[in-house]
């Protein structure tokens, strides 16, 4: 464990509860956890999840901006459903991009490229779907919280992998109110 570790546990826990919150700022405190976990990931030689953590600063800045402005009349976005369409290609590309991902991790000597390749596709897509403010992104996120937990438990990064047992309970969480909110957007528009 190390001050990078920690400041990645903090800045990471703050980002998620921001998001469980709905709060807009949760995006520039994911782009401070993804510079922490950018380094931590390069020294744990996890270099998928290293790649993906320069797409996290990139989509956290298109997640602000859209969480502020992309929605009507460029308000506030509000919170929505994936559609039965949107599942299907979420799913076909989460399954080619992992099997593309997967050899070349191994190529460059990734220390678990099935599961590397596996999360780091789960964790974009979520990510991805959170810019939208698709309720769904927290199902995805929880799959990927799951293999994270063991994957960092194994390579000796017990911080971050208790990290990930705190982000899974705030994704229930966030799932929880998320939905409540939603129920609520239907029922004020009925």
């Amino acid at each position: 464990m190390n001050l990078l570790e920690i400041a990645g546990f903090i800045t990471g826990a703050l980002s998620v509860w921001l998001a469980v919150r709905q709060n807009p700022w949760n995006w520039p405190f994911g782009v401070g956890n993804a510079v922490c976990f950018l380094v931590l990931f390069w020294e744990a030689r996890l270099y998928g999840d290293m790649a993906l953590q320069v797409l996290f600063i990139a989509i956290c800045l298109l997640g602000w901006y859209r969480w502020l402005f992309g929605g009507a009349g460029h308000t506030r976005l509000r919170v929505t459903h994936i559609t039965p369409r949107g599942v299907i290609a979420c799913t076909c590309l989460g399954v080619a991009a992992t099997a593309a991902f997967t050899p070349y991790l191994r190529s460059v000597g990734n220390a678990s490229p099935l599961l590397d390749a596996l999360t780091t596709v789960l964790s974009v897509e979520a990510q991805y779907l959170m810019t939208r403010k698709v309720i769904e992104h927290w199902w995805v996120w929880m799959a990927a919280d799951i293999i994270y937990i063991w994957l960092y438990a194994s390579r000796h990064l017990y911080l971050t992998s208790l990290l990930y047992v705190v982000f899974f309970a705030m994704c229930v969480i966030g799932l929880r109110d998320w939905l409540r909110d939603s129920a609520a957007q239907q029922a004020a528009a009925a």
